[in-house]
């Protein structure tokens, strides 16, 4: 009888034994993957794509965007190699009615510089897609993508192939009719994506900057109301990137160049002259311009409530993100004043659409912060 218990106390003791042993890391075991890798991947895609939203908007500041009038995603990489195919180019502008309405009598000279900036648009864009290809491909066949992350690569994939497909979309609402430049709504449709994307690429960023067990961890100590806050700034924020897209796509921010008041008044003249009434909200400058300045007044509004609130934090990670948010914020609001007041050149146009860029994603980083704080920085810690 003694022998029997001296054998469960000895496979009892062992087992104890093996339970309390630390074995550290069992969370992340056997489904870590190339993290650093992938994300290093991630910050190259990302670089790109902010690179990609800047070429894009000095190609719309130069009129440049409807300079090729196909779509050839895969012969189109190379450009015109002799004079008897930039001829053939050339003819192509001369027959859509932009070229008709303002550049007529344009040289080819000067059609090859608006040409190659819509070329070098087109072509960062396949090599976004070369990057993402590749590197997804080569992740893959390497078994080194951590689980779980599959399916959000894919996802950017599609995302950036459907972007694809919605640039020429744009570009098709120029071409005809007596269009001038691209759809308004069309323009902010890209834009608006690219902000989607650009925004995604971010996160993941942030999620594989830390470990599985680490992010568990630091959710239990998740602000649910400052996260709800910084949801809603960074949905205002989008909206009110998209209404800035409708103010480009029209040049509505060289109509008005008076502020706080627009032609002397609080309300702009003529803001619903156009028929049908809904087409005020698009192409109306003195409305869209309106609008963009309301948004921009609220947005400001509901940022103070939420850098208040976000003051308030226990971790100082995230009081310090929230404050970056509201620094930037003011900064871009300023930025979009001068830009009015001097009537919008490219220089200040194309600095306040990469201050949104930066703003963008220093509201994602607030929010992650919010979702996952840091431990070490919890006050008197």
């Amino acid at each position: 009888m003694s022998g029997k218990r001296s054998i469960f106390e000895e496979v009892d003791s062992a087992d104890t034994k093996a339970r309390s042993t630390p074995r550290g890391g069992m969370i992340d075991a056997g489904r870590r993957g190339a993290r650093g890798a992938t994300r290093l991947w991630l910050m190259v895609l990302f670089a790109l794509v902010v690179a990609m939203i800047a070429v894009g908007g000095l190609t719309r500041l130069t009129d440049s965007g409807l300079s090729i009038t196909e779509w050839k995603p895969v012969t189109g990489a190379l450009p015109p190699m002799s004079e008897a195919h930039w001829m053939e180019e050339f003819d192509k502008y001369r027959a859509i009615p932009q070229y008709e309405i303002i550049n007529k009598g344009m040289s080819l000279a000067e059609f090859k510089v608006i040409y190659w900036w819509e070329w070098g648009h087109r072509q960062l864009g396949r090599v976004i897609g070369l990057v993402w290809a590749v590197g997804f491909v080569g992740f893959l066949l390497a078994r080194q993508v951590p689980v779980g992350w599959t399916g959000r690569f894919l996802l950017l994939g599609a995302l950036g192939g459907a972007q694809g497909a919605i640039g020429w979309w744009m570009v098709a609402s120029g071409l005809t009719g007596d269009m001038v430049a691209v759809a308004s709504y069309r323009l902010a449709t890209h834009l608006g994506l690219a902000f989607v994307i650009l925004g995604l690429i971010a996160w993941y960023v942030f999620l594989l900057g830390r470990e599985d067990r680490e992010l568990m961890q630091a959710r239990r100590a998740r602000e649910a109301r400052l996260f709800g806050l910084s949801t809603g700034l960074m949905h205002f924020a989008f909206l009110q990137i998209l209404l800035g897209a409708l103010v480009a796509g029209i040049d509505a921010g060289r109509t008005f160049t008076d502020w706080p008041l627009m032609a002397g008044g609080v309300l702009p003249p003529g803001m619903m002259e156009l028929q049908p009434w809904w087409r005020n909200f698009f192409e109306n400058p003195g409305m869209v311009q309106f609008i963009h300045r309301v948004s921009g007044y609220l947005l400001l509004a509901f940022a103070v409530v939420v850098w208040l609130r976000g003051r308030r934090s226990a971790h100082a990670a995230t009081r310090g993100a929230f404050t970056a948010v509201f620094a930037v914020l003011l900064l871009q609001i300023v930025l979009g004043i001068m830009t009015v007041l001097y009537i919008a050149p490219w220089q200040l146009a194309i600095v306040h659409q990469l201050v949104a860029v930066l703003l963008w994603v220093l509201i994602l980083r607030a929010r992650f912060l919010s979702q996952y704080p840091r431990a070490t920085s919890i006050r008197g810690g």
